[in-house]
């Protein structure tokens, strides 16, 4: 199967394969001082031996054994961190995944204060849920572009929820059909010319931070501290975090490309093992995967 694009009908299949390598990768995690087995992660997963060994290398690019390595000692916490203590080009270890990012062109709008006041007043959102390679999703789309894209392995009541508040007064309607279609867009090929149009809103601080996100490329990382420099307030380490915390386009706007300045990976909102996916999907495209920058500004 090709890894770079797949059809409509491969989505679902492809999002529980991310939940099937996602659990695996976390039961390593906590069991990489036992150095168990193949056949012990198998029967975790429910998987047979030489299935799991396929799906877990379409994947991560790598088998079980390979990365468990990469989790043993003092040498895999070194190969995590490269420069100034900065997660380096073992996170490549992580799921390089079936999409091709950088191939992805973003237009970012703001809502005026007027716009946001009326609170989408007139519009109609179209909303639905929708599997991707990293598990289900709920996005929504108005007239000015994607305005919601989560994750929601824990049910959709939480993301409906952000999406009624921050759209008051507009029509919501749900068409998963035309949702799905919209992931298979942004998790696909993205072989097209035409642009993915982002709408957002968020206080001129949250706005800032997420303009400076868009501007880390690829395959590169950045700090907390770094992004708050970039944008000119270098005293906001802590506010930048709770802005990144707040972005509500996952993926596109990509708050998982900033990690602690002490090298550890840090928080994000849809989950520790989402965020390392992530990290080594984009790090797969980099032809040398063992130079992560940090972006300075």
């Amino acid at each position: 199967m090709d890894t770079a694009t797949y059809s409509h009908d491969d989505l679902p299949a492809r999002a529980e394969a991310y939940v099937t390598v996602a659990a695996a990768l976390d039961w390593l995690r906590t069991h990489a001082d036992e150095q168990p087995e193949l056949a012990e992660l198998a029967r975790h997963v429910g998987l047979s031996e030489s299935h799991l060994q396929r799906l877990f290398a379409r994947w991560a690019g790598l088998s079980p054994k390979r990365f468990l390595q990469h989790l043993t000692g003092e040498k895999a916490r070194a190969a995590l961190l490269a420069g100034e203590d900065v997660m380096g080009a073992s996170l490549s270890a992580g799921l390089s995944g079936p999409g091709r990012l950088h191939d992805l062109m973003l237009s970012f709008q703001a809502a005026t204060p007027g716009e946001i006041k009326l609170g989408g007043a007139g519009w109609v959102l179209t909303w639905g849920l929708a599997a991707t390679p990293f598990g289900l999703a709920l996005l929504a789309q108005g007239p000015r572009g994607v305005v919601k894209l989560a994750f929601v392995d824990d049910g959709h009541a939480q993301a409906w929820a952000e999406l009624q508040r921050d759209w008051p007064a507009a029509r919501l309607q749900r068409d998963d059909q035309m949702m799905q279609l919209l992931a298979e867009r942004v998790f696909g090929g993205f072989q097209r010319l035409e642009p993915v149009h982002l709408f957002v809103k968020g206080t001129q601080f949250q706005l800032k931070v997420w303009q400076a996100l868009l501007q880390v490329p690829e395959g590169r990382l950045t700090t907390y501290g770094e992004l708050a420099r970039r944008i000119d307030q270098p005293g906001a380490a802590r506010a930048v975090g709770s802005a990144v915390g707040a972005n509500p386009i996952a993926l596109l706007i990509p708050c998982h490309r900033v990690i602690r300045g002490d090298g550890g990976l840090g928080g994000y909102h849809w989950g520790e093992t989402r965020k390392r996916a992530l990290i080594g999907l984009e790090l797969q495209h980099r032809q040398d995967l063992a130079s992560v920058e940090v972006v300075r500004g």
